[in-house]
């Protein structure tokens, strides 16, 4: 997991409740009606749904408010003013909401499936002028206005795992595939180690969020701390896939995947199991004519593919891919499928 917190602030507001009314009953033959006033609404409630296709918090970044409707009034011939509509606001599992003004922790979402938590309760609606009729006073002209809401700041943090890890040698074109398929804007530059701490991105594919990390690239010997080593594979022992950049332009193509591999396995063997696909990037130089064909006859057991960031080539077919790891990942099985911990 990379523990990178997304989080924000936002004001929440359970509804108000409607007022009583005050009326009298007015019909032709009976002239001297009692009290008839109803009573008004309850206020909405705010409640927190948490939603499996959501891996992210930036829904909340469009809107910093969520207020609850009031309570409709209450209006004569005893008629009860309508509850106020609930504001609910979905977050993603794992999602911690904390009081902004003090730090306390109020839930802890965890890695629950799909829920609800009613965290505020709307406002009680007024009694109308009927609740007031006695013996000794028969036409009340009293009623009780409704309950305010009540508003709380919330400070909602969530700590992004991402889901594809991007594995490949320095400058194999793995910041260019996270500029171009997220808004991450990673440093890019025709060096190596141009990425030296890993990059998060969002990759939306119709109503999902899939999280892509960009490490800073691996070298020979990485598992026994040679380069970045450690501080690279440790970020991707929990993530759901791997996405393995090949560089079609080095000359000595078709060796990386072998290397990369063998760097993995002397770290750990967890790994070596995660679902993965093998990416020949660079398709648009024409030094790469026919490398992608070599490489996917080299690899007979894995799945390859090829993209070209500069022309697009590939792109979609790709992201449908990580989408696929994603939602197979989220089956239910006997293991964390980031983690590979026993459930």
């Amino acid at each position: 997991m990379i523990n990178f917190a997304d989080e924000t602030t936002i004001t929440v507001s359970s509804g108000t409740g409607g007022n009583g009314c005050i009326a009298f009953r007015r019909e032709k033959h009976v002239p001297l009606g009692g009290p008839s006033g109803g009573d008004g609404g309850r206020g909405g409630d705010v409640i927190f749904e948490v939603r499996r296709n959501l891996r992210t918090l930036v829904h909340l970044r469009y809107s910093h408010s969520f207020k609850a409707k009031s309570g409709q009034d209450g209006m004569g011939q005893n008629k009860h003013g309508s509850d106020g509509a609930d504001a609910v606001i979905p977050v993603p599992p794992g999602t911690v909401i904390k009081n902004a003004a003090t730090g306390e922790v109020l839930k802890d979402f965890g890695k629950a499936g799909e829920g609800q938590w009613l965290f505020l309760r709307g406002g009680n609606g007024g009694w109308g002028n009927v609740h007031f009729k006695s013996s000794v006073n028969q036409a009340p002209r009293t009623a009780l206005p409704g309950k305010p809401g009540t508003s709380v700041e919330l400070l909602v943090e969530l700590q992004l795992m991402a889901d594809i890890g991007f594995v490949g040698f320095p400058n194999a074109g793995k910041s260019s595939l996270l500029d171009r398929f997220t808004n991450a804007r990673p440093k890019i530059a025709p060096y190596p180690f141009t990425t030296k701490i890993p990059n998060l991105g969002i990759l939306t594919v119709g109503d999902r969020d899939v999280i892509l990390a960009d490490i800073p690239g691996i070298i020979e010997g990485a598992h026994e701390g040679a380069g970045l080593g450690i501080r690279f594979l440790k970020h991707i022992s929990r993530t759901a896939a791997l996405a393995f950049l090949v560089d079609l332009s080095d000359d000595h193509f078709l060796d990386s995947f072998r290397i990369l591999l063998a760097e993995l396995e002397g770290y750990s063997a967890v790994l070596l199991a995660k679902p993965r696909v093998v990416i020949g990037t660079k398709l648009d130089l024409p030094e790469t004519t026919g490398r992608l064909e070599e490489l996917a006859a080299a690899l007979p057991d894995e799945r390859v593919v090829g993209i070209s960031v500069f022309s697009g080539e590939g792109i979609e077919a790709l992201s449908r891919e990580f989408l696929s790891f994603v939602l197979d990942a989220e089956k239910p099985g006997d293991r964390d499928p980031w983690t590979g911990a026993a459930l």
